[in-house]
């Protein structure tokens, strides 16, 4: 099999050009597995959070006090995915107090070092958000799963972020054309 890189087995889906954890607001799309409907559903165009479904809502809104250079705008729990816009910004640089002084020999950890998301990037938000939402899920539903990755766009401006934030605000209203709702 070919592999993206020579090391992955599908091409990223990330914008090679730009570091996820600079400043700026970001459009995101994270699905169930298989897009299976285990948030709720939509009746008379409003969205019926299940308990799985307000366990992913409860969580978005606490990604601030684990990220606090998180601002979060719009957001929407859909049937089978949410949609949300983050904003990171002001990331302060952490002052690390070493007790000892390693060599740089230890190539596993570069290995994992050089794939993991970086402190404050957006996959390592949403990574986080995924395994808090997971945990309890699965006391839930032990088949809940999220879809691997998820979907991103960098807002690059004001109208374009107005746009967005229509659409995820009527998003309910327009389940049945949407591209999800499978």
């Amino acid at each position: 099999m070919k592999k993206f890189q020579n090391k992955y087995r599908i091409p990223s889906a990330r914008a090679v050009w730009w570091n996820y954890s600079n400043e700026g607001s970001y459009f995101v799309t994270i699905c169930s597995h298989n897009r299976q409907w285990f948030f709720g559903s939509i009746t008379d165009q409003k969205m019926e959070l299940s308990e799985i479904g307000k366990l992913a809502h409860q969580f978005w809104f606490g990604i601030p006090n684990h990220f606090p250079f998180v601002k979060l705008h719009a957001f929407v729990v859909m049937p089978n995915h949410v949609h949300g816009i983050i904003e990171i910004s002001n990331i302060a640089e952490e002052t690390l107090h070493a007790t000892s002084v390693l060599d740089g020999s230890d190539s596993k950890n570069k290995k994992i070092a050089a794939i993991s998301p970086k402190k404050g990037s957006l996959a390592s938000i949403l990574r986080s958000y995924k395994s808090a939402v997971t945990k309890e899920a699965r006391k839930i539903d032990p088949d809940f799963e999220w879809q691997e990755r998820f979907h991103d766009h960098i807002i690059r401006d004001e109208p374009e972020y107005h746009r967005i934030e229509n659409y995820i605000n009527n998003n309910p209203r327009k389940w049945d054309d949407d591209k999800f709702n499978e």
